[in-house]
């Protein structure tokens, strides 16, 4: 009897060694290390099991605290997470940026008039001058080409698809006495083209659908893995910012584009706002997240994607003589490239499925589906930035 008492007490200690963390700091970490390994897929839970060619590295129904702090942490969801993290912020960049830097509007013909001030203008004082307001500039040895470039690139910065020039001309204009001075002689008629510019709201609808997107994604790649519970909100929450992201991508070219003709700009814009409410409410759907559904979650939103061809053959009717309705499709068709690229790859699962396992950390399907969302947002933040030229200068 004595002799069965001491056996279950040893088999009773040793249970409790095994179930317990000891008590001193470097064995809890010791622990915790243990307890929150990586796992391989055929280990996992049903709600994580999505792609069965990333065969291992997984995080699996870990504590919040955990999940928060394998944001810096290798596993196969760590680029899924950055790339979208890093996207967020570039976007969250460029919108301060249109937010400060986008200037005011000068009638072109207005800033023609500053070549006459540099037929007339002593090139040797203007080079101090000019090296005093942008003393970045390296020494000019040539101020005779200065002024021929800088005559040359007024008629055209209304063609430039940046803000660089603007911002140039604009600081050359506040601070050098001669072209200030000039402006009291400008005709008064030209000093009221001087125009406020159109409403921006548009843009900032984009870039705001963008950073959503972005920002639900990558944290949707963090912290699905905590709870099934928890999973199905992040899941929801990131295909809400797929549909945002494609639905405000309209905005801008519907809006400028068809600005001075309400009917089809309320048409396009009520279509793509309603199709981009329906998909998010389809998305909620629990069967929408299995993964034998991947090609009809791909398919929708690349549909919804799609259905922008007919705003913009319809400005490419109306707008044919304009050179800034061709520039901003040749952004436009990028975009739609980069983004059926990614949901392509998204799709097929390449290249995970020609070789499982080897992409388990890095270079599978999902991250360079990120990747290719992020250069086609980018690529329409330029398209953006030649329709707010095109309709600040033009207007209808």
């Amino acid at each position: 009897m004595e002799v069965h008492e001491d056996m279950y007490t040893a088999v009773e200690s040793v249970e409790i060694c095994l179930v317990s963390p000891p008590m001193d700091g470097r064995g809890k970490r010791l622990w915790e290390k243990v307890k929150y390994q990586l796992v391989e897929y055929h280990s996992l839970p049903g709600f994580l099991r999505d792609n069965e060619y990333i065969l291992g590295h997984y995080r699996s129904e870990w504590p919040m605290k955990q999940i928060l702090l394998s944001i810096f942490r290798i596993h196969n969801e760590t680029l899924n997470v950055w790339t979208h993290l890093i996207g967020f912020f570039i976007f969250l960049s460029l919108t301060i940026y249109t937010a400060m830097k986008v200037p005011k509007v000068v009638d072109i013909h207005a800033l023609q008039q500053i070549t006459d001030v540099l037929r007339k203008a002593d090139l040797h004082k203007l080079q101090s001058e000019i090296l005093t307001c942008l003393p970045s500039l390296p020494n000019i040895p040539d101020l005779h080409k200065l002024r021929e470039e800088l005559k040359t690139s007024i008629p055209l910065m209304d063609l430039i698809p940046s803000l660089s020039s603007w911002h140039v001309m604009e600081h050359l204009y506040s601070c050098l006495p001669e072209l200030s001075s000039a402006g009291n002689h400008i005709d008064p008629h030209v000093l009221e083209s001087v125009k406020e510019p159109i409403t921006r709201w548009p843009f900032f609808a984009f870039l705001g659908g963008a950073m959503f997107c972005l920002l639900a994604s990558s944290t949707c790649h963090l912290l699905s893995c905590h709870s099934e519970r928890l999973s199905y909100i992040m899941l929801r929450l990131d295909y809400a910012g797929i549909a945002a992201l494609i639905a405000t991508s309209f905005y801008p070219p519907v809006y400028y584009s068809f600005m001075c003709d309400p009917f089809f700009c309320n048409l396009y814009l009520g279509s793509i706002t309603i199709l981009g409410v329906a998909t998010i409410l389809f998305s909620l759907l629990p069967v929408f997240q299995k993964p034998e559904f991947r090609s009809t979650r791909a398919s929708l939103f690349f549909g919804m994607g799609m259905s922008g061809v007919a705003p913009i053959i319809h400005k490419l009717i109306l707008f044919w003589h304009q050179p800034e309705a061709l520039y901003t499709t040749l952004y436009e068709i990028l975009m739609g490239i980069l983004y059926g690229m990614g949901a392509l790859v998204y799709a097929l699962r390449i290249p995970e499925r020609w070789m499982p396992g080897k992409f388990d950390i890095a270079g599978h399907s999902h991250q360079l589906f990120h990747i290719l969302v992020v250069a086609g947002a980018i690529t329409h933040y330029q398209a953006g930035l030649v329709y707010l030229k095109w309709r600040d200068l033009n207007g209808c």
